[in-house]
């Protein structure tokens, strides 16, 4: 299998790093590189701005306002975006919900919602997890009851990823407790500003409220709101989960995360050589950057299957594992290299506004990514979850 692009193929690269360059802003360069948090408005700027040049919707078949980009494309595009520090384009409106939409949704239900995604006009958050339904997400709770024209929803979710900033939630609700759990499941569209909605920040260990719980009580959901047909929602649920892990090994975060460890471990230490020069250190690098080698070639692989036409297997599943665990190891050698910076860890460091932070600025956010990251092996089907299905697709158990 040739993995070199062709001549069509770089020249469309050609053209993601001149818009990059030209459109980018350097403050958001400069904040995401500093590993301070984009806020809700620089992620608008950033999506007014792909949007304007028609590049936001990069999954999106073209009726829809997409780009028709093929499987490599796509790959070329987040790549660039990635290496460039671009804010990433927040998934739960544009690679979430919009392809179900698409797929299972309405005709009135994609010309009112997919609009609205591309114009920004809505932020979406995913109502999934709860308390005792994470993995096992077939033991949902959250309960919507029929009466007359609305679904009654009472429950709660949690680890809502920037529900903070969303005024739209995709939830999966029981709408019937008869036969197998996923068999009385069904998708709901909820505006947040409806009475009975509540959204209670999660304090992460990094200092940050990036996920929240949200509570519903006796709220009043339109029944035109429901998604396809009721107790059918475990088949968009999966559908939607094919989209969410699309890209999930961060190939792109993998190789910035690497290069950024390489700067620090080549800056001489207090009072003695640069660590890179460590021959200890020097071999766990070494080891992350061919397993980063390896993992950029099978995706590249994957990647070239799918524009063929091929769906992809077992493989997304190990992408998926390799993936987040060579992130967690780049996060856990950089605060090694950072050494006793690593230790003070302040959150009013990373976010600029304590003057006496201890250490140079590159050990602010070091930390912060760390903790934050330790996540990554579990969204998106924990890895234990992932090794069950490679399990079953290649052992045929």
């Amino acid at each position: 299998m040739n993995l070199d692009y062709t001549d069509e193929q770089k020249a469309f690269r050609d053209e993601v790093r001149a818009f990059l360059d030209e459109k980018l802003p350097a403050r958001l360069v400069e904040k995401g590189r500093a590993g301070r948090a984009f806020d809700k408005a620089d992620h608008e700027e950033w999506h007014a701005i792909l949007n304007e040049r028609g590049w936001l919707a990069g999954n999106w078949p073209v009726e829809f306002g997409g780009t028709g980009w093929d499987a490599i494309q796509r790959h070329i595009f987040e790549d660039e975006m990635t290496r460039a520090g671009a804010p990433r384009i927040v998934p739960f409106g544009l690679a979430m919900l919009g392809p179900v939409l698409q797929k299972f949704g309405s005709k009135e239900q994609q010309d009112y919602w997919l609009p609205r995604i591309l114009a920004g006009d809505d932020w979406w958050c995913q109502g999934y997890s709860e308390p005792g339904a994470g993995s096992d997400l077939a033991s949902l709770r959250t309960e919507a009851v029929r009466e007359g024209d609305h679904y009654v929803v009472n429950g709660q979710k949690t680890w809502t990823t920037l529900g903070q900033y969303a005024n739209m939630i995709f939830c999966l609700v029981r709408t019937s407790r008869e036969g197998k759990p996923q068999e009385g499941i069904s998708f709901l569209l909820i505006d947040m500003d409806t009475p009975g909605v509540e959204v209670r920040p999660i304090v992460l260990l990094d200092g940050s409220a990036e996920v929240n719980e949200v509570w519903f009580s006796d709220v009043r959901v339109p029944v035109e709101n429901l998604v396809g047909e009721e107790n059918k929602g475990w088949t968009y649920a999966k559908y939607l989960l094919t989209h969410e892990r699309t890209n999930i090994a961060g190939v792109g975060f993998a190789n910035a995360g690497l290069a950024n460890l390489k700067r620090i471990a080549r800056a001489e230490q207090d009072g003695g050589r640069p660590l890179i020069r460590n021959p200890h250190f020097a071999a766990r690098l070494a080891r992350v950057e061919i397993d980063l080698m390896a993992m950029a070639t099978t995706n590249l692989r994957v990647v070239s299957a799918a524009a063929a036409g091929q769906a992809p297997g077992a493989e997304s599943s190990m992408l998926k594992i390799k993936g987040t665990v060579l992130r967690q190891e780049i996060n856990a050698l950089t605060r090694t290299a950072i050494g006793p910076y690593a230790m003070p860890f302040q959150s009013e460091a990373v976010e600029g506004t304590n003057e006496e932070a201890i250490g140079p600025d590159y050990a602010g956010p070091v930390t912060a990514q760390y903790l934050n990251n330790r996540k990554l092996s579990i969204y998106g089907g924990s890895n234990e979850v992932q090794r069950a299905i490679i399990a079953k697709s290649l052992l045929e158990l």
